[in-house]
């Protein structure tokens, strides 16, 4: 029977070349540590990771063999947010600790029945959409954050 294939490291979007495989991940699974992994064409790996990462839509994997695989954002149900006063809704949003991807004209976050009805008393609009969910890192370079420990 054959060993379990590795991964030890991750190499940042932009910094590699040539991956052999994909793996589709949603937010949540690209926060791991330790975990046994499945990409898309069915190879196996455990990413055993030195720190829990937060993984980004082009970082790869580096397995045991030497062999690269992709990670891909995968399609999740998510709330866009839109507004005459976007700043408004940001600063709300933020204010609540959620994880929200800032682009031009629309914010997006997770579905959360409290902050539906929120945006839409600030006089927002709110649409479901379904697309891949990258929202903005921690401050300080540090990636997600949770709480207000500096």
């Amino acid at each position: 029977m054959a060993s379990l294939l590795l991964s030890y490291k991750v190499h940042p979007a932009g910094h590699w070349r040539g991956a052999s495989e994909t793996i589709t991940l949603t937010y949540a699974d690209r926060f791991l540590r330790r975990k046994k992994l499945v990409t898309d064409a069915g190879t196996a790996f455990l990413a055993d990771l030195s720190g829990t990462q937060s993984l980004d839509d082009g970082d790869a994997f580096e397995l045991s063999d030497g062999r690269l695989v992709a990670v891909v954002a995968a399609d999740e149900d998510l709330l866009q947010l839109c507004s005459d006063n976007l700043v408004r809704l940001a600063w709300h949003i933020g204010n609540r600790h959620t994880p929200c991807q800032v682009e031009p004209g629309r914010l997006l976050i997770q579905p959360d029945h409290v902050l539906y009805e929120m945006v839409l008393q600030l006089g927002g609009q709110v649409r479901q959409v379904r697309e891949p969910f990258t929202p903005e890192g921690g401050a300080y370079g540090h990636g997600r954050t949770h709480g207000h420990a500096h």
